[in-house]
């Protein structure tokens, strides 16, 4: 029976990613061994893993992931405490399709 899945990201900046996700984010870094262009990171159930990809452009990239929560809307009211950067599409409102 399938469990968890640990999706590998893209990452072109492996310190601004740390600190987004450890200092923003409360992330935690994992792992005994520090790679250069690989990142671990976890939160509760959450285990993220970063590649190093210097070159891959945003705008052409339509990699997502979904990170499901049980606390929507503390989580959102965190983020604006942090004032952490929210999409302008990002406000928090029920989709026609039933997400928040």
């Amino acid at each position: 029976m399938l469990t968890h899945i640990h999706p590998k990201i893209p990452m072109r900046n492996k310190e601004i990613t740390r600190n987004f996700y450890i200092n923003s984010l409360d992330f935690e870094e994992i792992g005994a061994v520090d790679f250069n262009e690989y990142l671990m990171i976890k939160e509760d159930q959450i285990e993220l893993h970063f590649f190093l990809f210097e070159s891959i452009n945003p705008l052409e990239n339509y990699g997502q992931v979904y990170i499901r929560t049980d606390g929507i809307e503390s989580l959102y009211e965190d983020f604006l405490r942090k004032q952490i950067d929210i999409h302008p599409n990002g406000k928090l409102q029920e989709k026609p399709w039933g997400q928040k």
